[in-house]
């Protein structure tokens, strides 16, 4: 009996988690925040869509592959606050054990009532992912999660 639970669970069952983490700053007006990815994943979402191999954890050309990156995150990260589409800036990114943090902020930004996020990241390359969107507006914290294919996540503060 032993042996059999031994082989039931030798097999790893993968999970496919993105995590989106953003805070209103009120003092600089602005929502800031971070999109952690598994790198290997976001490599292979990547690769597929550009026809070629992006090694994350040690680019060539650092500044090509953040431009490469926040096209990726703005086709598949869009943001509404307030019932008005807005545009983020991707601030930097950097490797972290099996991850990939990219930076992002919308400056600017008038104290949200309302976020509406349609995120559908790593939804091109693996059918089985999830993301998480936490969220927190004058210290009240929210999050959400979607599954593939649903990607529309309604935060109200």
């Amino acid at each position: 009996m032993l042996g059999v639970l031994v082989f039931l669970f030798s097999f790893k069952h993968p999970f496919y988690l993105g995590v989106v983490d953003l805070k209103y700053n009120a003092k600089e007006k602005a929502l800031q925040g971070s999109v952690k990815l598994f790198t290997n994943d976001l490599e292979g979402a990547l690769k597929k869509i550009n026809k070629q191999t992006i090694d994350l954890i040690n680019p060539k050309d650092k500044e090509k592959t953040k431009k490469r990156l926040e096209d990726y995150l703005k086709k598949h990260l869009g943001l509404k606050v307030n019932n008005a589409q807005v545009s983020y800036e991707c601030l930097g990114f950097e490797h972290q054990d099996e991850a990939i943090w990219i930076y992002i902020e919308l400056p600017d930004c008038a104290s949200p009532k309302k976020i509406e996020i349609e995120n559908s990241l790593l939804y091109d390359y693996i059918s089985g992912q999830s993301n998480i969107v936490h969220i927190e507006v004058n210290s009240e914290r929210k999050s959400f999660k979607v599954n593939n294919p649903d990607r529309l996540m309604v935060f109200e503060f």
